[in-house]
């Protein structure tokens, strides 16, 4: 039986996460700001998959009011950038905050979209908390059934 690392990938997306968090774990192995934080986390956390027709990318992002999310494409890179603000009260006297393991703030995700993607057709719906990204691939990349005359 072959170790995991000599494997071949079936998933590329899922290792080349994995290989981020290895490299993230070299080079910046004390950037974790709590003992809970997650290695490598980011908001929005994203999945990204794919059909014969589209692109699938979704962002569990709860709470977000779907005004505060900007999806744009550019230059093959899908980018979902937006603002959590914080439900903390602000300037309150007295009030003391002993873990605050939510994020707020401004935010920015960048995902490459393979070649075949069309930056013309991309539907982007927001719904309990999960963005959701449709990008349908060009026509001329699917496959087609030619006739044998």
């Amino acid at each position: 039986m072959l170790h995991p690392a000599f494997r071949p990938a079936t998933d590329v997306f899922g290792e080349l996460n994995r290989l981020q968090s290895v490299l993230d774990q070299v080079f910046r192995p004390f950037e974790r700001s709590s003992i809970r934080a997650l290695a490598g986390s980011a908001f929005p956390v994203i999945n990204v998959g794919a059909t014969a027709e589209a692109v699938e990318i979704m962002a569990l992002a709860p709470g977000l009011d779907p005004s505060s999310l900007q999806v744009t494409a550019d230059r093959g890179l899908l980018i979902v950038a937006g603002e959590r603000k914080s439900e903390l009260p602000e300037g309150r006297e007295g009030v003391s905050v002993y873990a605050q393991e939510r994020f707020t703030g401004s935010f920015r995700r960048v995902v490459s979209l393979p070649e075949d993607a069309d930056p013309a057709r991309i539907e982007a719906k927001y719904r309990d908390g999960i963005l959701r990204i449709t990008v349908a691939k060009r026509e001329s990349s699917r496959p087609r059934r030619i006739d044998v005359q």
